[in-house]
């Protein structure tokens, strides 16, 4: 397919006409932005997830790291952005924090799915004085209606930086992700109608933490993240996996995935990149991240500090093939990307699709409040 992404400065509706044509895709036209109000204050690394409840679309932020990017700014707070009524009323409004079982309270690299109206959260870890990380066993689904947190069952290994997926509005695919010590390759599936967990055919590739993936209808696509590799006895190295793979569910078991390795797009790891798939466009988005490596805290495992990437990349199920795109602004650290239409914003305007990052890292590793919005139809 081909796409166009523009990047929108938050500010008010803009009207434009912007046209690029990409070689082997359709081409999509720009005529009209839509702008989101930032954060109510600098947010990384957090679970995003969009809901939908008595037809109103909410954005959803939970936890996260904030501006100063050191253990204390680790926290459990919680954001919804309510997008009905018309851009001229929007405005996010704080949840309750995410409880916890372990302390301390605030968590990193959780990751977070809708389904219709309800919100799931799962894993993530904390970070205390000494630095000690260690992968949480909460999971919690979220009404907002009632502005409560339900406990879910636990999953059978906690982990944290994983990529989750949920198929046939009912089972969520946990997939990858660091425990403790270590990446796993499990694919850990939570029973939403059930609450209990199963194990699915596992993740083909490298353990890795920090990858990015999207789904549409029974086809999964994963790209890239952090392996971990050991030089001698006790010196670990966290070093990029440039690798894409894609799994098909059996329509028969949903705990059977058919995996298979596809090319790269650059051949070139990024790390944390905001993915999400869209069944619109019968493929999978990837946005931004770092070819870095890196801590909490932006700066490389190697010591250098990490630089966001301004690339979007687009996987065409059909065609079996990538689009890259470049756009102005570079953003890092996110745990996914979310889809909305203008017609969610404001009903009197065309329905054109958008991918939206919420929060995250820019130059210098700077943590945002930005709520960057991309057009992508």
């Amino acid at each position: 397919m081909k796409w166009i992404f523009r990047t929108l400065i938050l500010s008010s509706i803009v009207c434009a006409m912007i046209q690029t044509t990409f070689a082997n895709s359709h081409e999509f036209t720009t005529n009209e932005h839509i702008a989101l109000p930032t954060l109510p204050e600098p947010v990384s690394n957090n679970a995003v997830a969009s809901i939908s409840v008595d037809d109103r679309v909410y954005l959803l932020s939970f936890m996260g790291l904030g501006k100063e990017k050191t253990h204390k700014d680790v926290h459990s707070k919680a954001f919804s952005l309510d997008l009905s009524g018309g851009t001229s009323k929007l405005n996010w409004r704080a949840l309750p924090d995410v409880p916890a079982s372990i302390l301390p309270k605030g968590r990193l690299a959780s990751v977070a799915i809708g389904i219709n109206d309800t919100a799931y959260l799962f894993g993530g870890y904390t970070v205390d004085a000494k630095h000690n990380e260690i992968s949480s066993p909460d999971n919690f689904s979220f009404d907002i209606r009632s502005q409560k947190y339900t406990p879910l069952a636990n999953m059978a290994v906690p982990v944290d930086d994983a990529v989750a997926a949920a198929y046939k509005e009912r089972f969520i695919y946990i997939i990858s992700g660091w425990h403790n010590d270590g990446n796993v390759n499990l694919v850990q599936v939570y029973d939403t109608h059930e609450d209990t967990w199963r194990q699915a055919t596992p993740f083909p590739g490298e353990g890795v933490f920090g990858h990015s993936g999207g789904i549409v209808n029974s086809s999964l696509i994963i790209c890239d993240g952090v392996k971990v590799e050991w030089a001698g006895k006790s010196r670990r190295q966290f070093l990029p996996e440039p690798a894409c793979f894609r799994g098909e569910i059996d329509h028969t078991s949903h705990l059977k995935i058919t995996w298979r390795k596809i090319k790269h797009p650059t051949g070139k790891a990024r790390y944390r990149m905001a993915a999400i798939g869209s069944q619109q466009h019968e493929g999978v988005f990837f946005y931004g991240g770092s070819n870095t490596p890196y801590n909490y805290n932006g700066i490389g495992y190697d010591g250098n500090p990490a630089a966001p990437s301004s690339a979007l990349w687009f996987y065409d199920l059909s065609a079996n093939q990538w689009t890259i795109e470049t756009r102005d602004i570079a953003s890092m650290d996110h745990r996914a990307a979310l889809l909305i239409k203008n017609k969610e914003v404001d009903p009197y305007t065309d329905s054109k699709a958008f991918l939206v990052t919420v929060g995250g890292m820019q130059q210098n590793q700077t943590v945002t409040s930005a709520v960057n919005v991309i057009e992508i139809d």
